[in-house]
């Protein structure tokens, strides 16, 4: 294939058992061929997302391993509504095999011949979500031929706990670390306008090869926080925090870090069930840490999932805003951007998340300052701005609460 021609591309659909190991595969199982326009936001991609409606008329072929067996011409929204294969689809393999069809891949020609492989992930009745399994092209010759069929479902099988599971694709470098750059947000921005524009950007392909995660692009966290600085032993120098949920029980997130830094280790505890009026008690007494309170206060986050489609990288850009309890004029805004986690099964290598984080962190901070919100990248906590505003209003400071110790 010529460098100038253009890629051609196909939603491979089949039997739900050719996925799941359930039945083995028979002659007679019809193996679709939709033809569809490149998907992938980049190339080379780890994920790329399919939406029904924008697909438009697809040439459709239908093959067993008998040859062709039906051509078609059929609308992208019409292939799947309710995630049922449609009239047209059920003519075209018949009654007995359209009840389990299902998309089984994308399939992305290679310009050196052969193809290229993404499992199907998530499948609904608006889009699905294919992960490249892959990492060299097989099954060279025309595509209507399937030699690349064997291969593509082999890669699925040695992967199969992971793509048949949901969400078990994603895996976590840096576990227990932390990796996050902050920009403080001053004058105070209406951080839910922000947040929206900032998901509209991504939505439009503003960062390169990003996209919002899909299906968790967006959530809202509310609650109020009370922090505790560790000041002893040395080794657990950091903060520790008590978060409430709605259950009456309380999360203790605890950082350990002695100075503002770009990574820092973290750890929570779940279930805790302890009354406000104890927090100091408890780290003291159960965790024998010498601490410090400090001002509590009201967080309010707005959270955009950026997924880098490249990679299969996950970022969190936060937009946040703590005010204090006692005095709610005391404000910190922050746009925080994190590492999350990777959709991906191939590339495992941690210094290229922390180069693809660089490169957001660059856009991102063009992007703050081009709107008059940020200028620069920090590592300020809160324990640093909860620090500074008792050193500035000492009345602020809380009582101790008769915690030993503390």
């Amino acid at each position: 294939m010529s460098s100038d021609t253009v890629r051609a591309a196909w939603i491979v659909l089949g039997g739900i058992h050719l996925l799941n190991q359930t039945a083995r595969r028979r002659t007679d199982d019809p193996i679709v061929l939709v033809r569809v326009a490149p998907q992938e936001v980049c190339v080379p991609s780890t994920t790329v997302v399919v939406r029904w409606d924008a697909l438009g008329a697809c040439p459709v072929s239908a093959l067993t391993a008998g040859g062709r067996t039906a051509d078609a011409r059929i609308e992208g929204s019409a292939l799947f509504p309710d995630a049922i294969a449609g009239p047209e689809l059920r003519e075209m393999v018949g009654e007995e095999a359209a009840p389990a069809l299902v998309p089984l891949c994308y399939l992305a020609e290679h310009p050196g011949g052969g193809y290229h492989a993404y499992a199907q992930i998530r499948f609904y009745a608006d889009d699905a979500c294919f992960l490249r399994t892959t990492r060299e092209p097989v099954g060279e010759g025309p595509v209507e031929a399937l030699r690349w069929l064997d291969p593509v479902l082999a890669a699925h099988a040695a992967s199969a706990l992971r793509l048949n599971n949901h969400l078990r694709y994603f895996r976590t470098h840096f576990a227990g670390t932390e990796l996050e750059y902050k920009y403080n947000l001053e004058p105070a921005p209406d951080i839910w306008a922000v947040s929206m524009e900032l998901l509209k950007a991504l939505r439009h392909g503003e960062l390169a090869d990003c996209r919002p995660e899909y299906r968790e692009e967006f959530q809202i966290h509310y609650f109020d926080n009370h922090m505790f600085d560790v000041t002893g032993p040395d080794q657990e120098r950091g903060y520790a925090s008590f978060i409430p949920t709605v259950d009456g029980t309380h999360v203790l997130k605890r950082k350990w870090f002695t100075e503002d830094a770009f990574a820092r280790r973290e750890q929570l505890f779940t279930d805790i069930e302890i009354s406000p009026d104890r927090f100091g008690e408890y780290l003291s007494t159960e965790m024998g840490l010498k601490v410090r309170a400090l001002p509590p206060f009201r967080r309010v986050r707005y959270d955009i999932q950026c997924e880098s489609m490249r990679t299969g990288h996950v970022f969190g850009i936060f937009f946040d805003r703590c005010s204090l309890l006692a005095a709610p004029d005391v404000v910190l805004s922050q746009c925080e951007m994190e590492y999350r986690r990777s959709r991906s099964l191939l590339d495992h290598d941690e210094e290229k998340v922390l180069r693809e984080m660089e490169r957001i962190d660059r856009w991102l901070l063009s992007y703050l300052a081009a709107r008059g919100l940020a200028t620069e990248r920090t590592f300020y906590s809160k324990r640093s701005f909860l620090r500074d505003t008792v050193d500035a209003r000492p009345e602020l400071t809380p009582e101790r609460g008769g915690a030993p110790g503390s």
